[in-house]
């Protein structure tokens, strides 16, 4: 088995594509906020042109489509088709498990590298009461019905203070689900979590802590690694001799919205802080102050973003110094069996 820090690449590019906002769920800690992201659909052929605008012949694309619920977009299989034809390297579908419009039966397995399904809780109990009545069961059956078609399939679980304590118990579980990948993912104070809206803890209770997370993450990583299944998780806290990178500077990453906005950064995205955006099917450049003038500061606590929309994650001294230093959200870890 072998760990490792994901470093960032300017060699390719990584397309997060919300192709809508609109959603079956309600799930606590859903970072989608249509205030700021819209609440259209996108057309197909908007997508297309979407995509040629960030096209570069050179650097190879990863898209990864998205909603909400992205499966309920009536012509998803439309949307992966212009994409694979379009030549990017990859296409990710992620998907709370419900699979609507026969989507399992519209694509096939040389169009869809992975399927990823999102689970919060080892138990009907526990995702259920994160994720709604009835999410557990159609997650794990659109797993099974994924696997079975031949198609790639990873899990996704975003750890708060609420499933935590649960994450430990992935392994017996994942051993009983036909799973490759599987991705930790840390509640972000973003959308429905930062509004602290719906059952369950305030936003800033939502947080785990740095001490538990230390203890819990890498360790069941390790676990379910070592059955086999490839683990990856955010490095959150910089080792001591570690230099912080952001990955908007470092790399090619663009997070859409059906409102045409594009981020580089998605702790933004609560915000009017895009540094891009679509104007008549252009990407084009937005004014100042955005997230490309504060991503570049350099400051004692690291990521300059999370400093300032989820200080909460930040220990400091009696000095006032920071105890540590946050990693950019999206500087990962890996454990490959």
């Amino acid at each position: 088995m072998m760990r490792r820090t994901v470093s960032f690449s300017k060699n390719a590019t990584n397309i997060f594509l919300h192709v809508l906002t609109r959603c079956n769920l309600r799930c606590t800690h859903c970072y989608i906020n249509p205030a700021q992201h819209g609440d259209g659909t996108l057309a197909p052929d908007t997508i297309e042109r979407w995509l040629a605008a960030l096209f570069h012949p050179k650097r190879p694309a990863n898209l990864i489509l998205l909603g909400g619920e992205p499966t309920l977009h009536p012509q998803l299989d439309r949307v992966v088709k212009l994409a694979r034809d379009r030549g990017v390297a990859s296409v990710t579908i992620d998907t709370n498990g419900y699979l609507f419009n026969n989507i399992l039966q519209k694509v096939d397995t040389k169009a869809v590298d992975f399927f990823s399904f999102s689970l919060d809780g080892t138990t009907a109990e526990r995702n259920d009461a994160i994720r709604g009545p009835g999410s557990f069961a159609a997650c794990t059956a659109g797993i099974r019905a994924a696997a079975d078609k031949g198609f790639g399939v990873s899990l996704i679980y975003t750890v708060s203070t609420r499933n935590i304590d649960e994450l430990a118990l992935m392994p017996a579980l994942l051993k009983q689900l036909p799973v490759q990948r599987f991705f930790i993912q840390v509640i972000g104070l973003r959308g429905r979590s930062a509004a602290a809206k719906g059952p369950g803890p305030s936003s800033a209770a939502l947080q785990v802590h740095e001490k538990k997370w230390k203890e819990t993450v890498s360790s069941t990583a390790a676990r379910i690694a070592a059955d086999g299944i490839a683990v990856t998780f955010p490095k959150v806290y910089l080792d001591d001799d570690e230099p912080f990178e952001c990955a908007a500077v470092a790399s090619h990453n663009y997070f859409i919205f059906p409102n045409g906005r594009v981020y580089r950064c998605p702790l933004c995205e609560d915000f009017p802080l895009h540094s891009l955006a679509f104007r008549d099917d252009r990407l084009v450049p937005t004014d100042p102050v955005n997230e490309w003038d504060l991503v570049q500061l350099e400051i004692p606590e690291g990521c300059v973003m999370n400093r300032l929309i989820q200080p909460g994650n930040i220990r400091y001294r009696s000095d006032g110094r920071p105890a540590h230093r946050i990693a950019c959200c999206l500087l990962k870890e890996t454990f490959i069996p």
